[in-house]
């Protein structure tokens, strides 16, 4: 990308109920790039609002007026990724997902249970039994696909997002992304059977980082992320 563009976010894709969905946004930024890069949020995304996509010195950033929303820089997402379990076995760890019972942003994009199919991602990560990971199944639908017929970027980077958040200790609790960092590897078409993993790598005060990954329908590695989480206080 060279130059500027201009970006509104749809209400569809929200997080909180008036911001956009972190990783969502990371997203929109991030395909922009021409390396895997690390997007830092420095305000909440405004809905419906133009903004200014630009790209000077080889750094990224959403602006909102004179204000940063949002800044990228290269990273090139170096994991340990943790074997992820099958489909089966992700369907099983979704059953016991938290957020059923109490959810802090019940109409997240990515992980909101009052989301209907078709509309949000549904993304309900629950733990693994003898496991310290969360995992979740994913079908991408067609309404998030390209005109080349795959699955659009930021929609892998949403995906990426929220299992992140309920893999750490403060699940439950207030929390808003900071920064996600993610590598795609390989793309994705509508109804291919995915699975998403999530795993806390370590936790510092009320910051949190986590590591997430989606691996398609032969196992194979989709794209990988690892996130810092920041725990708001109550």
């Amino acid at each position: 990308m060279k130059g500027a563009s201009v970006i509104t976010i749809d209400p569809r894709f929200r997080g909180p109920p008036d911001s956009g969905n972190g990783g969502y946004v990371c997203g929109l930024v991030g395909d922009a790039a021409a390396v895997p890069v690390a997007v830092r949020l420095r305000r909440p995304p405004p809905l419906e609002m133009p903004l200014t996509l630009t790209e000077t010195d080889d750094v990224l950033r959403l602006l909102n007026g004179d204000e940063v929303i949002a800044e990228a820089r290269p990273d090139p997402v170096r994991l340990d990724i943790p074997m992820p379990p099958d489909h089966a076995e992700a369907i099983s760890a979704s059953l016991g997902y938290i957020g059923f019972a109490e959810h802090v942003f019940p109409g997240c994009f990515v992980c909101g249970p009052r989301r209907l199919a078709g509309d949000g991602l549904r993304i309900f990560a629950g733990p693994l039994p003898d496991r310290p990971l969360v995992a979740a199944p994913w079908i991408p639908d067609a309404t998030l696909a390209g005109h080349d017929g795959f699955i659009r970027p930021e929609f892998l980077w949403a995906a990426l997002d929220c299992p992140g958040y309920f893999a750490t200790p403060m699940a439950g609790r207030m929390a808003l992304l900071g920064e996600l960092a993610v590598a795609i590897d390989r793309r994705v078409r509508p109804g291919e059977p995915c699975v998403i993993l999530g795993w806390e790598r370590h936790s510092s005060g009320r910051k949190h980082h986590a590591g997430t990954a989606i691996f398609g329908r032969d196992g194979e590695l989709v794209a990988r992320a690892s996130a810092t989480w920041i725990e708001l206080n109550s």
